[in-house]
């Protein structure tokens, strides 16, 4: 399977690093609207820049989003409308209607669209689970530096839908 990245920050980084290590996928490209940081990220880990979004998605079977959330639904509309199957950073979109649209594009090119929900598999969380069958008294909190990437939308959309999930 031939599989791109779009969107090459922080977590774009990550996904294309990774990617690089999965069985069965090639990672035959990246794609960032930021010049500077697709050529170091490209040469970094010696995979092809390709010049534009478009570009990429005639190239690969699947990508991942990793862009702003505030242009989630642009992009992977582009992608679904050139048959591309989709991991998409959390959240999926900016607003329930743009969700709804990429959901149902999705579903009527029968492609397979996921959303980058990576708490869900935090070993820590997933032992809480048989706590949740007969619940007593939980408490958590979320500690963490500050980071400014991902402050294009809300901290309940950005961290707190983890929580949520």
């Amino acid at each position: 399977m031939q599989a791109g990245v779009l969107g090459v920050g922080s977590l774009g980084f990550h996904h294309a690093r990774i990617l690089r290590q999965v069985p069965g996928a090639r990672l035959a490209g990246i794609y960032d609207d930021d010049a500077a940081r697709l050529a170091t990220v490209a040469a970094e880990l010696e995979v092809r820049p390709f010049r534009s979004r478009d570009e990429l998605l005639e190239t690969v079977d699947a990508a991942v989003i990793a862009v702003p959330t505030t242009v989630h639904a642009e992009v992977a509309l582009a992608a679904i409308a050139a048959g591309v199957h989709l991991l998409i950073e959390k959240p999926i979109a900016h607003t329930l209607a743009e969700a709804d649209a990429i959901v149902d594009a999705a579903n009527a090119a029968g492609l397979v669209v996921a959303t980058g929900h990576v708490e869900r598999f935090n070993g820590a969380l997933r032992a809480c689970e048989p706590y949740l069958e007969d619940p007593r008294f939980i408490e958590s909190h979320r500690l963490a530096p500050f980071n400014p990437r991902g402050t294009d939308v809300a901290v309940v959309l950005d961290l707190m839908i983890h929580d949520i999930d």
